[in-house]
């Protein structure tokens, strides 16, 4: 492994610049990314932390010069990154400078078809995500269940049975003490459990901790297309199984996605085909979002670029992107070199081919500064304008840093090398469209290549007091043409879109388009207009309204396909039970004639009543509930206690308990209250998996499920927690909105993936 090298400088210069961070910013950088003791206290100013990064990475410089101007180099990184212009991946912001020093985002392990491969690869993962990173795995070598094992003379339990095991693992393991676990699981779709592994996420509460694709052929495409069926192949001995009708799976695929936005799809023979060293591999999955198509035992560090910031006077700056691309290169190259890998194979494997992912965000910023709606044939055009030019610097920056230090080590077993007259080569690949979910919070911009969340939204904060955000392009342009208030603000907040209002002058209704006001179809077109220049692929999320029928998401998926995307991910609106509602939504109810009313008596009390007692753990400390019946073992009470008497916990809690022994009383039976309380969410959640209790709330709701369970002698599956990935944000509360194949608050920065 790479021995961790301390920088020689990291005391803070005081003449460096203030970062541009905004308070949205300061308050993600403060919970997730700035060095704190071990009693929580944070130890450094946002400054200090881009020093220290700058620094760690400028160091790998003295490997090729002993003489080079570290300092000065550290300097034009760290401007790069106070000016909002770059940052890189999170694991590099918040471990470089630090003991741990693993600055990567993406893994990918292999797994074989044997016992020991398979729990070697849960081994790694765990210490993969202990160090920050999220992995991809493809599990299409994995034997199909009741396939014959000959070692053991029993069966094969199948690929998916196994993917429990790796979900449980990363369940109970908390990155690095800042980030959680995310994985990714491909199947090939020739695999003989490939319609099962479609189908896993019918029941939403397995599985939380992956993203799940199918990995699909040139192959079944044609056979699509022609209507007819295609091999299913064993993996253990290549033999064919069945044949299966193309059009049947398909709609599968189609279905599932439809009704719960899993699984996504990956056309993997055009991944393999832009695939640099094929003689050192084939790729089979990617990272957790599926932007980074990865060889086993390959990990690659991310860094994205703030468009936003390369508008001036109306224009793009070509001259100032272009120098940020060269410079981002030589850092995220840098990357490669001072990192600390999580294991010897990994570090291996990716320093012979030093895969770099420079990418880009505040897309949707630059098209409101340009005056361009993201619709428009007009932003295709510039989106592969802008994403052929930042390829070029790239590769221009790449040969020159090659010319320097050397190609990468499988240069001459490369694509690069076979046929042609290119020069030598840095990086095997060298642009890649990430999320960004949580560093563009950090530059204040939009996220990746995706259209604006919402032009004004709800931000609540502590205490639930509820703040209007306002897209800063949208409150800048209000003022200066005088249609600017804050009754409109709160207007668009509620309605989620500007559309519609007729306040708003017509051609900035055009330009201010968000998530929900495009088309499927125009978000493949800008993904496409990025694919086409981009050596990995593209994260981006095909919205779909919640009206979408299947044939749209069919229709999509083979638009994807036909304008030359390298996978999709699509998300419906409102698509898994449970979501928070998404901003400017409204349930749609249909409305019953009133009934007769009936009279509610509230019995009295007995003098005395049976019961339990639970102790729960909670944010909060312990709480204990106390559950009491009636002699018709109905439900009649419910005390409990949490925290210091007195308390705002202690307050509510108590408050919480009169209402439910109010509706006992009244005649209420256990079910509504849980479905009421479970899953409620606060900032201080506690515990993992079924013993995870994100609030007071959830605690009573949990612990009346238990004294249910008690009762009845078995699990009651009608009061068992929801535990689906989407709902209110676990940090503040907010609306979570799907982005790029992972889920992401703008109101507080929490991502799922990271």
């Amino acid at each position: 492994m790479t021995k961790f090298r301390k920088p020689r400088m990291l005391k803070t210069p005081q003449d460096l610049p203030t970062p541009a961070f905004k308070k949205n910013a300061h308050t993600v950088l403060e919970r997730r990314y700035l060095m704190k003791d071990n009693q929580g206290n944070i130890m450094e100013e946002p400054k200090d932390m881009l020093w220290r990064v700058a620094m760690t990475i400028a160091e790998a410089d003295k490997n090729y010069h002993e003489d080079a101007p570290v300092a000065e180099l550290a300097r034009e990184f760290y401007g790069m990154m106070a000016s909002l212009d770059f940052m890189p991946n999170s694991p590099t912001l918040m471990n470089a400078g630090r003991e741990l020093g693993q600055l990567s985002a993406c893994f990918v392990l292999p797994i074989e078809d044997s016992m020991g491969s398979i729990f070697e690869a849960v081994k790694q993962t765990a210490l993969i995500h202990q160090s920050g990173g999220g992995t991809g795995f493809s599990f299409s070598r994995i034997r199909p269940k009741n396939d014959v094992v000959h070692s053991t003379k029993g069966i094969s339990s199948g690929p998916i049975s196994f993917m429990g095991v790796f979900d449980c693992a990363t369940e109970t393991i908390k990155q690095g003490g800042t980030r959680r676990g995310a994985n990714m699981a491909m199947l090939r779709v020739d695999h003989p459990d490939i319609m099962d592994f479609i189908k896993v996420k019918s029941d939403l509460k397995v599985l939380q901790n992956f993203n799940l694709s199918v990995s699909i052929t040139d192959h079944f495409m044609e056979a699509l297309a022609a209507n007819s069926e295609y091999d299913l192949i064993n993996p253990r001995d290549n033999s064919v199984v069945k044949r299966q009708n193309a059009a049947k799976v398909f709609r599968q695929v189609v279905k599932q996605a439809w009704l719960s936005g899993e699984p996504g799809i990956i056309f993997i023979d055009r991944m393999n085909a832009d695939n640099p060293t094929p003689e050192i591999g084939l790729i089979e999955s990617t990272n957790p979002c599926g932007e980074q198509p990865l060889l086993p035992n390959e990990s690659c560090n991310l860094g994205s670029i703030n468009l936003a910031n390369m508008v001036a006077n109306g224009q793009i700056d070509y001259a100032k992107l272009g120098a940020t691309v060269t410079r981002a290169v030589h850092f995220l190259d840098n990357v490669v070199e001072v990192n600390a890998y999580p294991l010897p194979e990994i570090e291996k494997t990716t320093k012979a081919n030093r895969k770099i992912g420079l990418g880009v965000m505040g897309f949707a910023d630059l098209l409101l500064r340009l005056g361009l709606p993201y619709s428009s044939p007009e932003a295709c055009d510039k989106a592969g304008e802008l994403m052929a030019f930042i390829d070029t610097k790239a590769m221009e920056a790449s040969v020159e840093l090659a010319r320097i230090r050397g190609p990468f080590p499988n240069f001459e077993k490369s694509i690069y090398a076979k046929g042609n007259d290119a020069p030598p080569v840095r990086n095997a690949t060298r642009t890649t469209i990430a999320p960004t979910g949580t560093i563009s919070i950090l530059a204040g911009c939009s996220s990746g290549v995706e259209p604006l969340f919402a032009v004004s939204y709800i931000r609540r904060v502590m205490d639930n007091d509820e703040l209007i955000e306002v897209n800063p392009i949208f409150e800048e342009i209000a003022k200066a043409e005088g249609f600017y208030s804050p009754q409109l603000l709160k207007k668009i907040a509620h309605n989620g879109s500007v559309q519609g209002l007729d306040e708003i002058p017509m051609k900035h209704r055009q330009i201010f388009e968000t998530a929900h006001d495009i088309t499927p179809e125009n978000h493949i077109h800008i993904q496409a207009a990025f694919q086409k220049y981009t050596n990995n692929a593209v994260s981006k999320t095909i919205n779909f309204p919640q009206e979408a029928t299947p044939d749209d998401v069919k229709n999509a998926f083979l638009l994807a396909y036909k304008m030359g995307c390298k996978g999709v991910t699509i998300y419906r609106d409102g698509c898994r039970e449970g979501q928070v509602l998404n901003i400017g939504k409204t349930d749609k109810q249909q409305a019953t004639p009133a009934a007769e009313p009936q009279r509610i008596v509230k019995r009295d009390r007995p003098r005395s009543l049976m019961g339990s007692t639970f102790q729960m753990t909670t944010g909060c400390g312990p709480m204990y509930v106390t559950i009491n019946e009636d002699e018709n073992c109905q439900p009649f009470e419910l005390f409990n206690t949490v925290g210091k008497a007195g308390g705002c916990a202690a307050s509510q809690c108590e408050a919480i308990g009169r209402l439910v022994s109010l509706a006992w009383r009244s005649g209420m039976p256990f079910e509504p209250i849980v479905k009421q309380l479970v899953g409620i969410s606060c900032h201080k959640p506690a515990g993992f998996g079924e013993n995870k209790v994100t609030s007071c709330a959830d605690a009573i709701a949990q612990a009346i499920r238990l004294h249910v369970e008690k009762r009845n002698g078995c699990r009651d599956t009608t009061l068992a927690r929801s535990t689906q990935g989407f709902g209110a944000c676990p940090e503040c509360g907010g609306v979570v909105e799907h982005e790029g194949g992972c889920q992401v608050c703008h109101a507080c920065g929490y991502s799922e993936c990271a």
